[in-house]
């Protein structure tokens, strides 16, 4: 494994906090980041994470990982041979940094050099033609001699044959459970062998056997991680048009392979095509459609728990936190609108959401909006 690049880095005890906090119940990434802005850091953030619960009307205050729990889950880390990495470091890969609501700490095992590669996305069927596997290796080889990066979720078929394809050169394999367990079971040698010279990554904590629900989860990192997604073969309803969505959404190119019309496995690629995705029936499709973002800068990365200054700002009452309520529904609305309809001030609207987040009473949306739980109000 290579030594991790230069620049910013948390201290131990702040890896240690931050670990804690992402672990926590009902904190996830967006209100992770709110919790950091608002309190400086994610030490105090974890002080005061019982009273914001009880304020945004929680049934229980959910438990808090223990310092004790959160240092085995490090050791188990270091056992084979992987570090997490925070948001604000070097390492942490530059394209995930413009997601919504990128994940604070990854778990990674490998050489971290390979995120500074441009990255492109393959994905396609678990149950993959000769014909597909074939197309995903020769496309993640030769995008790989180009100097890509290939990146994909590690299932078997479309996954596991972009992955073979471009070993030698580096590739990332994202996973949907813990970094420890490895799935399908049947890839944790292929796991071993993309570390050497790439990486695997997962937000998931160690021992997470991945569910149905994770799936989605992982797809979003594999499409943010990279600038253009190419789905090779994928049913009219699969796990690959989700990741092609999230994509587009997300501002990057999608490619499709085009298929035979009698084959169901290419239904969702034919379909795409007629979207409006990008035809490709070799590398250089690909290529010359991405070469014009390889030079696109880095985003701004997340501060490194540098309190911003609220004192000038009173902390919501009772009354603010029911004119927030009130203006939310089962319907998803921006939080500008939120702000504009109660006159509250920005930092106000913020932690009355962050509480109702905490308490399991809010949902966030695609595009930052927002609205209530089902069945509150």
């Amino acid at each position: 494994m290579s030594e991790p690049a230069a620049g910013p880095r948390l201290t131990d005890r702040q890896r240690l906090s931050w670990l804690r906090l992402i672990r926590t119940q009902n904190v996830g990434p967006a209100s992770f980041r709110d919790l950091i802005n608002r309190f400086g850091s994610a030490e105090v953030a974890l002080e005061m994470l019982p009273e914001l619960m009880i304020s945004g009307g929680a049934n229980r205050i959910v438990r808090i990982p223990s310092v004790a729990e959160t240092e085995a889950e490090m050791e188990a880390a270091r056992r084979i041979g992987a570090r997490f990495v925070g948001i604000g470091e070097a390492d942490y890969p530059p394209l995930l940094r413009s997601m919504d609501n990128p994940p604070p700490l990854l778990a990674v095992k490998g050489n971290a050099a390979v995120f500074r590669l441009p990255g492109v996305a393959i994905v396609g069927a678990r149950n993959a033609s000769l014909a597909g596997i074939k197309m995903a290796r020769m496309l993640a080889a030769d995008l790989a001699r180009e100097g890509y990066g290939i990146i994909s979720g590690l299932a078997r078929g479309i996954d596991t044959a972009a992955h073979q394809g471009s070993l030698l050169t580096g590739t990332v394999g994202v996973l949907a459970g813990g970094l420890d367990l490895p799935y399908p079971p049947e890839n944790t040698g292929l796991c071993d062998d993309i570390a050497e010279r790439g990486a695997i990554i997962s937000e998931m904590p160690f021992g997470w056997q991945p569910r149905a629900q994770d799936f989605p989860r992982r797809n979003r990192l594999v499409a943010g991680a990279a600038l253009g997604l190419v789905v090779v073969e994928a049913a009219r309803r699969s796990g690959s048009l989700i990741s092609a969505r999230l994509a587009g959404e997300m501002g990057r190119l999608v490619f499709a392979v085009p298929g035979s019309p009698l084959d169901p496995r290419a239904a969702g690629t034919n379909g795409l095509l007629k979207d409006g995705a990008t035809l490709v029936t070799e590398a250089s499709d690909i290529s010359r459609a991405i070469l014009p973002l390889t030079g696109m800068r880095a985003p701004e990365v997340l501060p490194f728990e540098d309190p911003p200054d609220f004192s000038a700002t009173p902390p919501p009452g009772e009354r603010d936190r029911a004119k927030v309520i009130e203006a939310l529904g089962p319907t998803p609305v921006p939080v500008d609108e939120i702000i504009r309809h109660t006159g509250l001030h920005p930092a106000q609207v913020f932690m009355v959401l962050l509480e109702l987040d905490l308490a399991s009473r809010l949902e966030r949306h695609a595009g930052g909006n927002v609205s209530l739980v089902f069945g509150e109000g």
